[in-house]
């Protein structure tokens, strides 16, 4: 999903943008295949909230964000966003503390 979303600020400069956005949303239906099926399965089989699995696809996209950010959009990563990582995280591990102590 990051790359369909920000990859075009990078590699894709002279298309229009309607056939950017076919382009995007080609790529992100192949993470919509994946995470529809993963989500039904942590909710279903694996017992996970809906507002669990929310923060977990949140902090796996802002990894997944910060590796593409960093390493392909030669962007760098200041104090401030640093910090608003580890406060995220620090929701995850507060989403899921009912979970581990229950």
């Amino acid at each position: 999903m990051t790359f369909a979303w920000y990859g075009h600020l990078k590699f894709f400069h002279g298309w229009s943008l309607p056939l950017t956005i076919f382009l995007s949303w080609g790529i992100a239906l192949f993470e919509y295949i994946l995470m529809v099926p993963a989500n039904r399965i942590g909710y279903n089989e694996e017992g996970y909230s809906t507002f669990q699995l929310k923060i977990l696809q949140e902090i796996i996209t802002i990894s997944v964000f910060i590796l593409f950010a960093s390493l392909v959009l030669k962007e760098k990563i200041k104090w401030n966003h640093a910090v608003s990582f580890l406060l995220i995280l620090a929701a995850v591990g507060f989403a899921f503390y009912d979970k581990t102590h229950s």
